[in-house]
């Protein structure tokens, strides 16, 4: 079973992206690749240079900044792994067992689609809530079945990615992974947040990016219109305009997101594949319903 670690890069942080796939490439008892994807810009600082000057780093350049969930897909196109990693160019893997976890997890259960890992923050905090993702996040050393996952932090089997179609290339930015992990879980995968399977992230606010909010509501529309039976798609939705509301008050906040929920109804949100009455128990039993 192959590794295929994907790293999407915009070329502004060159000691961490070499940090990042070094961190890939000294896994051990595993057969492992880097695909170094350049969004806009050429992925591979000097190529004579370790680790870049590995054979088994791929660069791909892309000339423009197509967005994380394209950029992605561009890397999965240019790799041949059975499961396909993604990491951010300012993560990296303290572990070099983590490869071979992996690859027994996924030969040891064909259902098993995503595991979604553990990051931690390398100053030594307890890290975000946002990274465990489900509702009851308050202990990120414990394991458990989930309904999405960390898009740079994760192991998915190609077989799931296939099903699931691949990333949503309009989203840009934010929700991309949460379209992905219902569609396979839609297809009879299970995805699972794994704490043994850790990597390790600075932390950062999501919202440090100008984009945030609007993304963020846009999204949110494209991700119901595009997945789930009307019903549950109105709820949803009508559940996340109260919880914005009372979360961020803030007028600064609030408008950027309103204009995004406005532009997820205005704009096309793509094909729409609405997920089983049966998956939208599933994914209830698993502890998060999808109406929030």
């Amino acid at each position: 079973m192959k590794l295929s670690v994907v790293v999407l890069t915009m070329g502004n942080r060159p000691e961490e992206l070499a940090r990042a796939v070094r961190s890939a490439l000294e896994q051990e008892h595993v057969d492992v690749e880097v695909v170094l994807v350049g969004n806009g810009v050429d992925p591979v600082p000097d190529p004579a240079l370790p680790p870049f000057d590995d054979e088994r780093v791929k660069p791909v350049q892309l000339p423009r900044n197509v967005g994380i969930p394209a950029g992605r897909n561009r890397g999965v196109e240019a790799s041949c792994g059975d499961v396909i990693l993604f990491l951010d160019d300012d993560g990296w893997y303290r572990s070099p067992r983590l490869g071979a976890y992996l690859r027994d997890r996924f030969a040891a259960d064909p259902d098993l689609g995503i595991i979604s890992f553990r990051v931690r923050d390398p100053e030594g905090g307890r890290g975000e809530r946002r990274h465990v993702p489900r509702l009851r996040a308050g202990d990120p050393e414990r394991s458990s079945e989930v309904t999405t996952f960390l898009g740079g932090a994760c192991a998915v089997r190609r077989a799931a990615w296939d099903a699931a179609g691949g990333l949503p290339e309009d989203f840009f930015y934010a929700h991309e992974e949460t379209d992905l992990a219902w569609q396979a879980l839609n297809a009879g995968y299970r995805i699972v947040y794994d704490a043994s399977a850790v990597m390790f992230h600075p932390a950062v606010l999501p919202t440090r990016h100008d984009m945030f909010y609007r993304y963020n509501a846009r999204n949110r529309v494209w991700l119901a219109r595009r997945n789930l039976p009307w019903p549950l798609a109105l709820t949803y939705l009508a559940v996340w305009v109260a919880m914005t509301v009372l979360r961020e008050r803030k007028p600064s906040a609030l408008k950027p997101w309103f204009t995004g929920f406005a532009e997820g109804w205005r704009k096309p949100a793509g094909p729409r594949r609405p997920i089983s009455w049966r998956t939208a128990w599933r994914m209830a039993r698993t502890g998060r319903p999808p109406i929030i």
